[in-house]
């Protein structure tokens, strides 16, 4: 079955109540998983980068908008206990180190690297030795970029899945190229699932599960108006229901390749073959 994960990101907004109404949506559409990011704001960003002018909710540098956007143990305590409640696995990528060793304080069945973090060797030994089931994302890498990453959790012995997936938000569907699935399977001898960033339509996911992608995570959001630079390439609830629906229907109808008479198919036979 598809491990289909909902990716609340950051489209909570550093709101509690918007973060527990993402999960009930990802509940009720019968996902596996959300998924959130974690960063030490301080270490991700430069000084420069965090003093630049930022209009946003929280302020007017980008400092308080990246800080506004991060939750504090307090509310991951909520999220872990709300999840455990809700009966649905939750997990993050994280940024950078520090962050990854704050993941420890709960009892995560998976890890994640996101594209932007493929590169970072010393965060993904740090996931690696983790050995706990780790999706990784390929946006923007070149395959000797994915190959180096993938070496890195070989040599720890941790499982993995890559996931194919465009860094553009929203992606253009025709740089979907969804036949990379096929391409990094055999290239890498893996699982290999889906990371979409699409607006609104979810069809990118349908055919990702005609390819034989393992995972599928999706973002979503409550409404795609909402502030946020991930909202327009996220799902609302009503999209997401759908995606699960379809990919979920997809794995029944591709079978399992064995060419059968079916027991529904024995009265036309019976009827139209006559002559045997």
């Amino acid at each position: 079955m598809v491990f289909i994960t909902a990716e609340i990101g950051i489209n909570h907004n550093g709101d509690i109540d918007i973060a527990k109404q993402l999960i009930d949506v990802a509940k009720k559409c019968d996902c596996n998983a959300v998924k959130f990011q974690k960063r030490t704001v301080e270490k991700v960003y430069s000084k420069e980068i965090l003093d630049t002018p930022r209009e946003s909710p929280w302020g007017t540098t980008t400092r308080e908008q990246k800080i506004g956007l991060e939750f504090t143990k307090k509310e991951y305590d909520e999220i872990d206990a709300y999840c455990k409640h809700k009966g649905i696995d939750w997990y993050a990528s994280s940024w950078d180190a520090d962050s990854q060793n704050f993941l420890k304080n709960y009892n995560l069945r998976y890890n994640k690297v996101a594209s932007a973090m493929l590169t970072n060797d010393e965060l993904l030994d740090v996931i690696a030795q983790e050995r706990k089931h780790t999706f990784i994302s390929t946006g923007m890498s070149t395959i000797e970029q994915i190959k180096n990453a993938v070496d890195i959790f070989k040599k720890s012995d941790c499982p993995f899945e890559l996931q194919h997936s465009n860094s553009t938000y929203p992606m253009k569907l025709e740089e979907a190229n969804v036949k990379c699935i096929e391409t990094l399977r055999e290239e890498f001898g893996c699982d290999v699932g889906y990371s979409g960033h699409e607006d609104s339509s979810y069809i990118v996911c349908v055919i990702a599960a005609v390819f034989g992608a393992t995972s599928i995570e999706r973002h979503i959001t409550l409404n795609r108006s909402m502030y946020g630079s991930d909202q327009a390439a996220s799902l609302e609830s009503p999209g997401l229901e759908r995606m699960v629906r379809d990919v979920r229907r997809v794995e029944t109808i591709i079978g399992d390749g064995i060419k059968r008479v079916w027991d529904s198919e024995l009265p036309v036979m019976k009827k139209l073959r006559y002559f045997s």
